[in-house]
């Protein structure tokens, strides 16, 4: 068996053509100013029913690659989320990443209040970083700590993912973030239903950041 790509940008390119004539063959039609957070996500899980379940509210994608050009912070919900963002790329626009799961200052805020670390992490983030990029694929229940905080304060980030993975809370963190950010003008994309995760939270912050970079085409980023 002959082996017909094997360099990086050659797969990456050739894999995002596939998944365009796929989803021609299949009648659905991406609008372009979701078509590389689509494809990224396709891309990253072979999964299909992304193209119907990722909701933007106006404008989501381009806000947030926007708030990234201009040298923003992305915060995660779980560290495999942030291993799996372009360093090259953040590095490229001045930007930043972090997650705060494994400090233990928010390991023992959320053994005093109760709480998840996840909420605890997505607390002190919020304080932290309010106008950064939230991107959540692990955790429903750091969803509901950030529509909290949106709807009790002034806390408005640049932009929400949320793509929490499972069968406990996900669909409804799912909605209500929608709907929040709806009704408040924050930028938000979901993968709405069960299917999501770390992988997918990474792949959208990538999309954002190779467009933001103008690194979409492989060949940018030097493969």
């Amino acid at each position: 068996m002959s082996v017909k790509h094997s360099l990086p940008g050659d797969i990456e390119r050739t894999s995002l053509a596939i998944i365009a004539r796929e989803l021609a063959a299949r009648g659905i039609e991406i609008p372009p100013e979701h078509q590389a957070v689509v494809h990224r996500v396709i891309h990253a899980t072979a999964d299909f029913d992304y193209a119907a379940s990722l909701r933007f509210t106006p404008g989501a994608a381009a806000r947030g690659a926007a708030a990234l050009a201009a040298g923003g912070t992305i915060v995660t919900d779980t560290n495999m989320a942030l291993a799996g963002v372009s360093k090259p790329a953040l590095a490229r626009l001045r930007g930043a990443a972090f997650c705060y799961m494994a400090d233990p200052a928010v390991a023992a805020a959320a053994k005093a209040a109760g709480t998840t670390r996840a909420v605890a992490a997505m607390g002190h983030a919020a304080a932290a970083h309010p106008g950064a990029v939230f991107a959540v694929g692990n955790a429903p229940t750091a969803l509901f700590a950030l529509c909290d905080a949106m709807e009790q304060g002034d806390f408005r980030p640049a932009l929400v993912i949320g793509v929490p993975v499972g069968f406990v809370n996900v669909v409804e963190s799912k909605e209500r973030l929608m709907e929040v950010c709806q009704r408040l003008g924050v930028p938000a994309i979901a993968a709405m239903g069960r299917k999501g995760g770390s992988s997918v939270a990474a792949a959208i912050c990538n999309a954002l950041l190779y467009t933001a970079a103008g690194q979409l085409d492989p060949a940018a980023r030097g493969w």
